[in-house]
């Protein structure tokens, strides 16, 4: 569904993301693993275009739709959770005849209510529930969620990745990076664990089937900094 082939970018002469190469298979989840500062969300801005690559490839089927929900999302504080779909199913040209139905349900989905309540009033874990209303809006077929859990108290994060799961059995191609490994380890199909924008290890759900833990892996893998 999407390759990426010899990605970079550096700033001011840093190399942030150096020579990246991985492939998201399509109906699976991928996560995007690392520490602070390894280029996973410079990584994520490339592939939506709003980081200009130095080098590389990004290859997405050219009729694919995209949803994005960011680490840290903001909307227009005057405006209801119901007002910031309708202003971004708008802008997608999504039918008027449908548009609020699909934003009602979308919103009854990750556990939002239609009542009149300012996103200025809204929690962390809220905004994030809307971001990924948001990123569902007009169906897309690959999603890609930055920190979908962050903020979220326990049993808000249950009921994320519970919707995570049930987006992926619906078919949708996935990119997911969270420090919460935990999460991670339900969901992923496979994924890759950076640091200073290289590659340390790639893992397939097979590999946490024999014994170790997503949270040793990666503590282990941080900890050698050895490219496997």
């Amino acid at each position: 569904m999407i390759t990426v082939t010899g990605l970079s970018k550096s700033y001011n002469g840093k190399k942030v993301v150096d020579d990246l190469s991985f492939t998201m298979k399509e109906g699976k989840l991928f996560a995007l693993l690392g520490s602070n500062g390894a280029g996973k969300s410079t990584t994520i801005k490339m592939m939506l275009s709003l980081v200009k690559k130095d080098g590389g490839r990004i290859e997405i089927p050219e009729d694919a739709l995209l949803g994005y929900s960011p680490e840290t999302p903001y909307f227009p504080p005057f405006l209801t959770g119901m007002e910031v779909l309708l202003y971004y199913g708008v802008l997608q040209k999504i039918p008027r005849e449908k548009l609020k139905v699909e934003c009602g349900t979308l919103l009854h989905l990750v556990g939002l209510s239609e009542e009149k309540t300012k996103i200025k009033f809204y929690s962390k874990g809220m905004l994030q529930r809307l971001a990924l209303a948001q990123a569902m809006l007009g169906n897309p077929s690959i999603l890609i969620l930055d920190e979908p859990c962050a903020g979220l108290d326990a049993m808000g994060r249950i009921e994320m990745i519970e919707l995570i799961m049930k987006l992926k059995t619906a078919g949708k191609t996935i990119l997911m990076n969270s420090h919460i490994l935990s999460d991670i380890e339900k969901v992923c199909d496979e994924g890759m664990i950076m640091q200073k924008g290289k590659v340390l290890r790639r893992f397939t759900k097979e590999d946490l089937r024999g014994g170790e833990s997503l949270e040793t892996i990666f503590t282990k893998t941080i900890s050698g900094g050895i490219e496997k």
